[in-house]
């Protein structure tokens, strides 16, 4: 029996944009924050990273937080929208303030500025936006094909954002007169660009009603209000849940040591414009995966075996970029980290899909709707997976003597940017591969369904 249609083409194309708002905020942060702080504020990369370790505690609690609060939501707008449309408004705001730090302050402040924006940023804005913004994939449509085409739509956009960011960044600060009042007046601009955008893509789509949502083949249960301690035990006790946290967290490390790239460029390769090179490398075969990955869901019916196959690709890719980095070929690094990024691109599409269907999971085991917590890995994920590989970077850095005024490093800090770029990237990708060999939730389900007709 074919599945209902909810959505049109620009729906799906209206949602996907939104990640061009949230990697407005996520790609610029991630990719060029800590350079900035170093080489241009004057901070020391290993103060900055405790700080960011220390705002991940502010962020312990706020993901289940406002994943119940989308979830008890009520309004014209629907559960998640409202939240998705009002946050974004206070990360336009803190991502600016971040870039903006005065030169002339003293260290301190300058540390308190930063650690007052970015925890306001992480903690509360972007969390209520990231959250409401994914479980708007359960919240718009129940067809499983549409879900794995929004992930495609989401990741296109975020892929490309992040590739036309990381590319055009640094030329863009020297464009708008260099130092500290070429990296305000780029956050500005972005900020501008996310908050337009982001308001567009909330009105691309409309959320189904409830009394649709609830629908459960042929058993209807009756919905119980639950409070906040309770969905975080719905959480924990949701395997697969678990398992996509850490996958998710571990991606986002991943991520934080490929954004050490423009450091690796500068002071290994010679040449701080590779980095630009090497996000193409990255983020064009991702894109070209994407465009694959609903047409190969399809064809092997299912998520499971191709994000596992694309995962083992990935590790083989990254494992040869190791190869080709001590072997001093740029060509061959470029040619393997697109391998690695074409066989890591499926999860990507169909990861929101899978977390759909592991939300399923909770309702077929507990009887509860927990769409907007469920959809907290997302936002823990990113926040504690990106904030904890920006602050082991920075640890990182600042034991191997790294001293941002000078041009040349010395071989210690050599040495661990050889680590950081090449090796803990693979061994991530390896780990990855591990836990998605155990993540077969769609075969779960349909044994759980089975077992209720």
């Amino acid at each position: 029996m074919q599945e209902k249609q909810y959505l049109k083409w620009y729906n799906k194309v209206g949602y996907g944009s939104g990640d061009i708002a949230g990697n407005v905020v996520y790609a610029f942060l991630s990719s060029f924050v800590m350079i900035y702080l170093t080489n241009t504020v004057g901070l020391n990369p290993g103060v900055v990273g405790t700080l960011i370790a220390a705002s991940k505690f502010f962020d312990g609690i706020t993901d289940i937080f406002f994943g119940a609060m989308i979830d008890k939501t009520k309004s014209r707008l629907g559960k998640a929208r409202p939240w998705m449309l009002y946050a974004y408004i206070g990360c336009a705001v803190t991502l600016a303030a971040i870039f903006a730090i005065p030169v002339d302050m003293g260290k301190t402040a300058q540390y308190a500025w930063f650690f007052i924006a970015y925890t306001l940023l992480n903690a509360v804005f972007y969390t209520a936006n990231n959250i409401a913004y994914s479980a708007l994939t359960a919240l718009v449509t129940k067809n499983s094909k549409e879900r794995v085409q929004m992930g495609s739509y989401r990741f296109i956009f975020a892929f490309g954002t992040s590739l036309l960011i990381q590319s055009i960044t640094i030329g863009a600060v020297a464009a708008c007169g260099g130092g500290a009042g070429g990296w305000r007046t780029v956050a500005i601009i972005y900020s501008l660009i996310g908050l337009v955008v982001n308001t567009l893509s909330v009105f691309s789509v409309k959320e189904l009603p409830e009394e649709e949502l609830n629908e459960s083949s042929k058993e209807t249960v009756a919905e119980e209000k639950y409070g906040l301690a309770t969905a975080a035990k719905l959480l924990i006790s949701n395997k697969f849940y678990l398992m996509i946290c850490g996958v998710y967290i571990l991606q986002q490390v991943y991520g934080a040591m490929l954004n050490m790239g423009i450091y690796y460029m500068t002071y290994v390769l010679k040449n701080e414009n590779l980095y630009g090179v090497f996000s193409w490398a990255i983020n064009i075969p991702l894109i070209v995966a994407l465009v694959f990955t609903p047409t190969l869901v399809a064809k092997w019916k299912g998520m499971y075996k191709l994000n596992l196959r694309g995962y083992m690709l990935g590790t083989f890719g990254r494992a040869m970029v190791v190869v080709a980095g001590y072997l001093g070929s740029i060509p061959l690094m470029l040619f393997f980290t697109g391998v690695a990024a074409m066989g890591q691109g499926p999860w990507q599409g169909d990861m929101n899909a899978v977390i759909a269907s592991c939300s399923e999971y909770t309702y077929l085991t507990q009887h509860k709707r927990v769409d907007g917590t469920m959809y907290s890995c997302t936002s823990l994920g990113v926040k504690l997976g990106g904030g904890l590989g920006t602050a082991i970077a920075g640890w990182m850095l600042a034991a191997s003597g790294f001293e941002g005024t000078l041009a040349v490093q010395p071989q210690s800090c050599i040495n661990m940017l050889y680590f950081m770029y090449l090796w803990i990237p693979m061994l991530i990708s390896l780990v990855i591969t591990l836990v998605l060999s155990k993540m077969n939730v769609e075969e779960t389900n349909e044994r759980l369904k089975a077992e209720k007709r």
